[in-house]
């Protein structure tokens, strides 16, 4: 049987990869993107039902598709993002083979059945595809993250990660414990909550900050202005990490709103110290909800100031500044050391406790000692390989969906750059400027 070469294989069908593909289609080249499920499979499988972006309707866009909607500013569900990709792949041409896992990508070649391929990406069908360059668009949290004390918890208490949490309906009658407080912890808290669920949270290191300030989004700050400091950090490795973790926690919900821990305490959600250990029915905790509101409430601080001095030094005409109320400790409460799940009617525990990348397909050479890529700005150690929806710097700005436009418009160039080169076609790099 003939190997089928392809020029650029895509390894992953979210909004990246298929971006990437798309501002390869724009520059007049041909991808495949090989997808373990569905187009959109993270939006339309694997995220509850009442999520909705985090970012405004008007930076959902891919390559040659802004937002064509009649609500810029509202805050499309989950569901949505996956029809809308769709779409984009349907009017673009795009090839997506669905529900066709990558098993392993090998390089370097020896004996490669077409002369320009630098990888072999092997299927799980059995099936090689060889490719001269190869782009993982796998995101930079695509494996559930759970620690190990789930073992020791009471096997009669129903445990699921966030990835596979979907309403309150579905889970069993009784109290829900939620660990974790960022987004994903403190939005399914409020989607329960909202519902008629005793809901307690367990609190973890997160951050805050107002919707909107000085007569725009905070995310729109972050991605606009060159802020000092480490403001919107993240991990991009394994276990426990001293950087704090994601951008600020909001909701989209209702048009777009503040949410925090004192929003949910407001609304009768228990605050409970970080999980530290678990015997069964009791879970050991820190007694430490003051300590992380506390600190919650510093960073939005930190955050803003930031902001206010970029102004300032951009010389923007804005609203003027709005005072922020100080940190009250009278509205927090120390929960102590022990969480009884029995006594509480505790029933289900849903660990919001994040994700971690999963590279393990690439070739080693392409991964640094902990399995994570060695890239440069989503180019990759290995001549033709690239990365999309990776942070970078430190920065999860990447991973938002506003920012897959540009990733994928830069993979693009690095792809048509060696091209043109190789072809001594030079006069073809024109499409570059633009």
């Amino acid at each position: 049987m003939m190997t089928e070469f392809v020029e650029t294989a895509i390894v992953g069908g979210g909004q990246q990869g298929c971006s990437v593909a798309g501002s390869l289609a724009r520059l007049g080249y041909r991808a495949t993107v090989f997808e373990r499920g569905e187009i959109g499979q993270t939006w339309a499988r694997e995220r509850w039902e009442s999520l909705r972006v985090n970012t405004p309707n008007r930076t959902v866009t891919f390559p040659g598709m802004p937002y064509d909607g009649d609500d810029p500013e509202g805050y499309m569900p989950a569901r949505e993002v996956a029809t809308r990709l769709r779409r984009y792949v349907a009017d673009t041409g795009i090839d997506v083979r669905e529900h066709t896992p990558v098993r392993s990508v090998e390089a370097p070649l020896t004996e490669p059945a077409h002369p320009d391929a630098r990888f072999r990406v092997h299927l799980d069908n059995g099936q090689t595809v060889e490719a001269r360059n190869v782009v993982a668009a796998l995101g930079g949290y695509s494996s559930p993250r759970l620690p190990e004390l789930t073992a020791r918890v009471d096997p009669s208490i129903t445990q699921l990660h966030t990835r596979y949490y979907r309403d309150p309906q579905s889970l069993p009658p009784g109290a829900v414990l939620v660990v974790g407080s960022g987004n994903s912890g403190q939005q399914i808290a409020e989607d329960l909550s909202d519902a008629g669920r005793q809901v307690y949270l367990a609190v973890g290191r997160h951050k805050t900050s107002p919707r909107r300030y000085r007569g725009a989004q905070v995310l729109d700050w972050l991605q606009l202005l060159p802020l000092e400091g480490n403001l919107e950090s993240a991990s991009g490795g394994r276990g426990d990490s001293p950087v704090l973790p994601g951008v600020s926690v909001l909701s989209g919900k209702a048009g777009g709103r503040d949410l925090s821990l004192g929003v949910l305490a407001a609304k009768g959600v228990t605050l409970v110290g970080t999980v530290r250990g678990a015997h069964g029915g009791t879970l050991l905790l820190d007694d430490n909800v003051r300590t992380i509101a506390r600190a919650a409430a510093r960073a939005e601080t930190e955050l803003l100031h930031a902001i206010d001095t970029a102004i300032e030094q951009h010389g923007l005409v804005v609203p003027e500044r709005t005072p922020v109320p100080p940190f009250d400790p009278t509205r927090f409460t120390d929960y102590g050391d022990r969480l009884d799940l029995t006594a509480r009617n505790i029933t289900t525990i849903v660990w919001a406790t994040g994700f971690v990348p999963d590279y393990r397909i690439l070739p080693p050479t392409a991964l640094d000692d902990s399995g994570m890529p060695v890239h440069h700005a989503g180019t990759g150690s290995l001549p033709g390989l690239y990365y999309a929806g990776l942070p970078e710097g430190g920065s999860v700005m990447p991973l938002l969906i506003a920012s897959t436009r540009a990733q994928a418009e830069r993979v693009a160039r690095g792809v048509h750059l060696d091209n043109t080169l190789r072809h001594r076609s030079p006069a073809a790099l024109g499409p570059l400027w633009g």
